[in-house]
């Protein structure tokens, strides 16, 4: 049998395997011997897209193709869609397709009926780098576990900052941008910070020097630009069209190959933000929002055990809020096993066996599928560009049989949009005059400002006397007067403890401050 062969009756057992009853997303054919089979129809059911996916293969295989296939199709069926965009192809999704020989020929070989048709597209960049409305987080909702990934920081340093973060809760110094947290951090390492330093205990002077100095870092490479107000409600990510077909939200990042921790974990702080706003759903119909990961291992590169396990919790638990998650990356391997378990969706393009890392990648991506009658080993580095090896969830949540697939044709432009349908897009965008122009208002670098401000200047000590001052000893000065005795009540009202409660009450109260797994803190509705 060869490798594209399945055993006798594989082809019936895709058609049966994939007749679902309920709405579905239309992937391609099933393929045998080379040949695609437009009556063997392989789909995913729209119910079952909460239960999150993987979309893997080696560059140039036809992964974004794939993306743009998926999320043309749920936007046309009402569902929202986000999609990080890297090379910034697929901002073709605003300008409807283009037809020619090649489109033609793979509409005819998988049945489909091919239409151009551009989708209702919103265009996002972090901090304005790169086209779109400029989007942004503060540092206190970003929280110290995410920050902590983007700086590099190792688990003291870490926790380090989650000590900083709870200074500036406790004191009412709202973190915006970076320049509050580093003014922060330059207080706590001053003079006048000593004793609020020592009180936090576990953070000492020099940790909190290494983390100061990386943030210096960090601000001079650009990146606090993606710090500050207005912050973008992820809300925004889940709005229909006038049409009623899900809006398709592109976060552009063609400037941000040189910092890809900090796209990814925005990326994450994205999904942690919608789990603590959504509501439980179960599982719906349909999903709420389809979320596509692109660059997946960049999220899991130097990731610490803790923030790994945070990720998978996540991706858990976020399924029970309607939301589905696609990572997309080369190989299976690039996403931790924890995480991969919860991916009940695949869609494998091919990979290369050109090196032995690359044999053990293809061994361990294999050992991912259910049994079937292929030889996938062999047929994964034969896959043709735009084919993969699909299997996803039935409607029961059953693992399909798994299925060499033509995929169809994407039918919005398989390319990036004109610039001026780009811009178009974005000056029509009500999201433009919510977020476009930066805010700075009153927070943590503002207040330490004024603090020192107002301190007293300390009196210069006066000169000893010369020995050989023949000037007369000064009277003694007059006793100072005792201070009358402090009731019980005056004296638990001006305690510090008292005080300390105080304003972390009120900082509590004021900025709904709540820690989630990532130790993000939930904006004021």
């Amino acid at each position: 049998m060869s490798a594209g062969t399945p055993a006798e009756g594989q082809l019936e057992t895709i058609r049966s395997g994939y007749a679902f009853t309920g709405e579905a997303l239309d992937l391609g054919a099933a393929v045998t011997d080379g040949t695609a089979h437009p009556d063997v129809p392989v789909r995913i059911p729209l119910g079952v897209l909460n239960r999150h996916g993987l979309v893997a293969g080696a560059t140039g295989t036809g992964k974004t193709k794939t993306l743009q296939l998926m999320a043309e199709q749920l936007s046309a069926q009402g569902v929202p869609v986000f999609l990080a965009d890297i090379k910034g192809d697929l901002s073709g999704m605003a300008s409807a397709g283009v037809a020619n020989d090649k489109v033609t020929a793979r509409a005819g070989e998988v049945g489909q009926q091919w239409v151009g048709t551009a989708y209702p597209v919103e265009f996002l960049s972090l901090g304005g780098q790169g086209r779109g409305v400029p989007v942004r987080a503060t540092v206190t909702s970003f929280g110290p576990t995410l920050l902590a990934k983007v700086l590099g920081l190792n688990d003291t340093q870490e926790s380090s900052l989650g000590l900083v973060f709870h200074f500036a809760d406790k004191n009412g110094l709202p973190l915006l941008d970076i320049k509050d947290l580093r003014a922060v951090i330059s207080y706590l390492t001053s003079d006048e910070g000593k004793a609020d330093l020592k009180e936090l205990g576990g953070l000492s002077a020099a940790t909190a020097g290494v983390i100061l100095r990386d943030l210096i870092a960090f601000s001079d490479q650009g990146a606090d630009v993606f710090f500050g107000e207005p912050e973008l409600d992820t809300a925004d990510l889940m709005r229909l069209a006038a049409d009623g077909r899900g809006m398709v939200t592109c976060l552009e990042l063609p400037t941000l190959q040189d910092r890809p921790a900090l796209f990814s974990t925005f990326l994450m702080w994205m999904l942690a933000d919608l789990f603590h706003d959504l509501p439980e759903l179960g599982d719906p119909d349909k999903p709420k929002l389809v979320f596509f990961f692109d660059e997946a291992h960049l999220l899991f590169e130097g990731a610490s055990k803790a923030f790994l396990a945070a990720i998978e919790q996540t991706v858990r638990l976020i399924r029970s809020k309607g939301v589905g998650v696609f990572f997309v990356t080369q190989t299976p391997k690039d996403v931790p096993p924890g995480v991969l378990a919860q991916l009940g969706n695949r869609v494998q393009h091919a990979l290369r066996a050109f090196t032995p890392d690359d044999a053990k990648a293809l061994k361990a991506t294999v050992s991912t599928f259910p049994h079937s009658g292929y030889d996938l080993e062999e047929l994964l580095t034969q896959l043709g560009t735009g084919e993969a090896v699909v299997t996803v969830l039935s409607e029961r949540g059953a693992p399909t049989p798994v299925a060499w697939t033509r995929m169809r044709a994407p039918q919005s432009l398989m390319a990036p949009s004109a610039d001026d349908v780009v811009q178009q897009t974005i000056a029509a965008s009500p999201l433009e005059a919510r977020y476009a122009v930066a805010l700075d208002r009153e927070s943590a670098y503002e207040k330490l400002q004024a603090k020192l401000a107002a301190a007293p200047t300390p009196e210069p000590e006066p000169a000893p006397p010369s020995p050989a001052s023949s000037a007369p000893a000064p009277a003694p000065s007059p006793r100072r007067a005792e201070k009358p005795q402090e009731s019980v009540v005056e004296q638990v009202v001006e305690s510090p403890m008292f005080k300390s409660v105080l304003r972390s009450a009120g900082t509590v109260i004021g900025r709904e401050i709540t820690r989630s797994l990532f130790g993000t803190a939930r904006r004021r509705r």
